[in-house]
Protein backbone atom coordinates (compact mmCIF):
# COMPACT_ATOMS: atom_id res chain seq x y z
CA UNK A 1 0.00 0.00 0.00
CA UNK A 2 1.03 3.47 -0.94
CA UNK A 3 0.60 6.65 1.74
CA UNK A 4 -2.57 7.50 0.33
CA UNK A 5 -4.56 4.10 1.00
CA UNK A 6 -4.42 2.53 -2.37
CA UNK A 7 -2.70 -1.07 -3.34
CA UNK A 8 -0.18 -0.51 -5.98
CA UNK A 9 -0.61 -1.83 -9.20
CA UNK A 10 2.00 -4.66 -9.09
CA UNK A 11 1.08 -5.62 -5.79
CA UNK A 12 -2.86 -6.48 -6.89
CA UNK A 13 -1.40 -8.06 -9.93
CA UNK A 14 -0.53 -10.60 -7.98
CA UNK A 15 -3.91 -11.65 -6.70
CA UNK A 16 -5.63 -13.01 -9.77
CA UNK A 17 -2.40 -15.89 -9.86
CA UNK A 18 -2.70 -16.41 -6.27
CA UNK A 19 -6.20 -16.67 -6.67
CA UNK A 20 -5.93 -19.46 -9.73
CA UNK A 21 -3.39 -21.29 -7.79
CA UNK A 22 -5.85 -21.64 -4.75
CA UNK A 23 -9.19 -22.67 -6.38
CA UNK A 24 -6.81 -25.07 -8.38
CA UNK A 25 -5.49 -26.71 -5.52
CA UNK A 26 -9.22 -27.06 -4.29
CA UNK A 27 -10.27 -28.53 -7.38
CA UNK A 28 -7.54 -31.00 -7.17
CA UNK A 29 -7.96 -31.65 -3.49
CA UNK A 30 -12.08 -32.28 -4.02
CA UNK A 31 -11.13 -34.85 -6.74
CA UNK A 32 -7.99 -36.41 -4.95
CA UNK A 33 -9.88 -37.06 -1.68
CA UNK A 34 -13.03 -39.10 -2.65
CA UNK A 35 -10.89 -41.30 -4.14
CA UNK A 36 -7.81 -41.41 -1.38
CA UNK A 37 -11.70 -41.80 1.10
CA UNK A 38 -13.05 -44.87 -1.26
CA UNK A 39 -9.88 -46.58 -1.07
CA UNK A 40 -9.52 -46.26 2.59
CA UNK A 41 -12.84 -46.99 3.43
CA UNK A 42 -12.94 -50.38 0.89
CA UNK A 43 -9.75 -51.47 2.49
CA UNK A 44 -11.34 -51.77 5.80
CA UNK A 45 -15.22 -52.98 4.37
CA UNK A 46 -14.07 -55.49 2.68
CA UNK A 47 -12.03 -58.40 3.94
CA UNK A 48 -10.36 -59.28 0.47
CA UNK A 49 -7.28 -57.39 -1.08
CA UNK A 50 -8.66 -54.53 -3.23
CA UNK A 51 -7.02 -56.81 -5.95
CA UNK A 52 -7.59 -59.98 -7.09
CA UNK A 53 -4.36 -62.17 -5.67
CA UNK A 54 -2.85 -64.37 -3.15
CA UNK A 55 -0.26 -64.68 -0.99
CA UNK A 56 0.82 -67.93 0.97
CA UNK A 57 3.41 -68.66 3.46
CA UNK A 58 4.92 -72.40 3.25
CA UNK A 59 7.73 -74.08 5.85
CA UNK A 60 8.98 -77.69 4.25
CA UNK A 61 10.78 -79.81 6.22
CA UNK A 62 13.13 -80.38 3.26
CA UNK A 63 15.75 -77.83 1.06
CA UNK A 64 14.48 -75.10 -1.38
CA UNK A 65 16.25 -76.87 -3.57
CA UNK A 66 13.97 -79.77 -3.18
CA UNK A 67 11.22 -77.90 -3.06
CA UNK A 68 11.85 -76.13 -6.45
CA UNK A 69 12.62 -79.05 -8.54
CA UNK A 70 9.27 -80.41 -7.44
CA UNK A 71 7.38 -77.23 -8.15
CA UNK A 72 9.83 -76.99 -11.47
CA UNK A 73 8.53 -80.63 -12.17
CA UNK A 74 4.80 -79.97 -11.64
CA UNK A 75 4.58 -76.90 -13.70
CA UNK A 76 6.19 -78.93 -16.61
CA UNK A 77 3.92 -81.75 -15.80
CA UNK A 78 0.45 -79.63 -16.12
CA UNK A 79 2.08 -77.59 -18.96
CA UNK A 80 -0.49 -78.77 -21.78
CA UNK A 81 -4.37 -78.75 -21.26
CA UNK A 82 -4.64 -82.62 -20.83
CA UNK A 83 -5.73 -81.65 -16.93
CA UNK A 84 -8.14 -79.36 -18.02
CA UNK A 85 -9.97 -81.73 -19.31
CA UNK A 86 -11.44 -83.33 -15.69
CA UNK A 87 -13.08 -79.62 -15.42
CA UNK A 88 -10.57 -78.36 -13.07
CA UNK A 89 -7.40 -76.14 -13.75
CA UNK A 90 -4.95 -78.10 -13.17
CA UNK A 91 -3.43 -77.30 -17.05
CA UNK A 92 -1.88 -74.49 -18.49
CA UNK A 93 1.04 -73.41 -15.97
CA UNK A 94 4.42 -72.23 -17.70
CA UNK A 95 7.36 -71.87 -16.24
CA UNK A 96 8.68 -68.18 -16.78
CA UNK A 97 11.55 -68.07 -14.55
CA UNK A 98 14.01 -69.94 -12.17
CA UNK A 99 16.90 -68.85 -9.95
CA UNK A 100 18.00 -70.36 -6.36
CA UNK A 101 15.99 -67.87 -4.48
CA UNK A 102 12.81 -67.47 -7.06
CA UNK A 103 10.80 -69.31 -9.28
CA UNK A 104 7.91 -67.54 -11.19
CA UNK A 105 5.22 -68.85 -13.78
CA UNK A 106 2.48 -68.12 -15.14
CA UNK A 107 -0.87 -70.11 -14.87
CA UNK A 108 -3.92 -69.41 -17.77
CA UNK A 109 -7.25 -70.13 -17.19
CA UNK A 110 -8.51 -72.48 -19.37
CA UNK A 111 -12.43 -71.19 -20.06
CA UNK A 112 -11.62 -67.32 -19.95
CA UNK A 113 -7.81 -67.50 -21.02
CA UNK A 114 -7.09 -64.81 -18.16
CA UNK A 115 -3.46 -65.12 -17.30
CA UNK A 116 -2.10 -65.24 -13.86
CA UNK A 117 1.46 -64.50 -12.75
CA UNK A 118 2.90 -67.09 -9.91
CA UNK A 119 6.15 -66.05 -8.09
CA UNK A 120 7.85 -68.80 -5.37
CA UNK A 121 10.57 -66.61 -3.29
CA UNK A 122 12.83 -69.42 -1.16
CA UNK A 123 14.69 -68.73 1.75
CA UNK A 124 16.78 -72.12 3.54
CA UNK A 125 15.91 -71.92 7.01
CA UNK A 126 18.32 -73.74 9.99
CA UNK A 127 18.28 -77.53 9.89
CA UNK A 128 17.59 -77.97 6.44
CA UNK A 129 14.36 -76.45 6.32
CA UNK A 130 12.94 -73.96 3.84
CA UNK A 131 10.66 -71.12 4.13
CA UNK A 132 8.62 -70.15 1.03
CA UNK A 133 6.57 -67.44 0.21
CA UNK A 134 4.05 -67.67 -2.94
CA UNK A 135 2.52 -65.00 -4.50
CA UNK A 136 -0.12 -65.07 -7.58
CA UNK A 137 -1.79 -62.00 -8.88
CA UNK A 138 -4.46 -61.80 -11.89
CA UNK A 139 -2.85 -59.54 -15.26
CA UNK A 140 -6.24 -58.35 -15.06
CA UNK A 141 -6.29 -54.81 -14.00
CA UNK A 142 -10.07 -54.81 -13.16
CA UNK A 143 -10.40 -58.02 -11.02
CA UNK A 144 -11.13 -57.48 -7.92
CA UNK A 145 -13.09 -61.13 -6.63
CA UNK A 146 -11.42 -64.48 -8.50
CA UNK A 147 -13.70 -67.70 -6.62
CA UNK A 148 -10.02 -68.17 -4.91
CA UNK A 149 -8.31 -68.91 -8.42
CA UNK A 150 -4.91 -67.12 -6.75
CA UNK A 151 -5.08 -69.72 -4.07
CA UNK A 152 -5.56 -73.06 -5.93
CA UNK A 153 -3.30 -71.80 -8.77
CA UNK A 154 -0.59 -72.03 -5.68
CA UNK A 155 -2.29 -74.82 -3.71
CA UNK A 156 -2.81 -77.43 -7.06
CA UNK A 157 1.14 -76.98 -7.54
CA UNK A 158 1.86 -78.03 -3.91
CA UNK A 159 -0.84 -80.52 -3.15
CA UNK A 160 -0.13 -81.80 -7.31
CA UNK A 161 3.69 -81.95 -6.44
CA UNK A 162 2.91 -83.65 -3.07
CA UNK A 163 4.94 -80.94 -1.04
CA UNK A 164 2.26 -81.13 1.78
CA UNK A 165 2.50 -84.38 2.66
CA UNK A 166 7.01 -83.66 3.87
CA UNK A 167 7.78 -83.36 7.17
CA UNK A 168 7.35 -80.05 9.15
CA UNK A 169 4.69 -78.92 6.20
CA UNK A 170 3.11 -76.04 7.17
CA UNK A 171 0.79 -73.30 5.61
CA UNK A 172 -0.68 -69.72 5.89
CA UNK A 173 -2.37 -67.34 4.57
CA UNK A 174 -5.96 -65.24 5.44
CA UNK A 175 -8.95 -63.69 3.40
CA UNK A 176 -6.34 -60.27 4.11
CA UNK A 177 -4.10 -61.18 1.57
CA UNK A 178 -5.42 -63.99 -0.30
CA UNK A 179 -9.17 -63.26 -1.96
CA UNK A 180 -11.39 -65.38 -1.58
CA UNK A 181 -8.97 -67.90 -0.05
CA UNK A 182 -11.62 -69.38 3.08
CA UNK A 183 -14.65 -70.01 -0.28
CA UNK A 184 -12.13 -71.65 -2.87
CA UNK A 185 -12.89 -74.52 -4.56
CA UNK A 186 -9.67 -75.99 -5.51
CA UNK A 187 -11.42 -78.99 -7.60
CA UNK A 188 -13.24 -76.52 -9.56
CA UNK A 189 -10.47 -74.02 -9.74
Amino acid sequence: MNTSGHTSQSSRQGYPRLRKIFIMFFKGAFVILPVVLAVLVARECFSYPLHAQCTIEWKFGVSCQNVSDKLQAQIKKWNGKEGCASGGERCLYKLTGVTKEQLTATHTTPNKGYIDDLTFKFTETTGATCSVEGHSTSEVIYAILDYGTNYCNLENLITGSQLDNVTGYTESTSDKVCTQYSSADCDKY
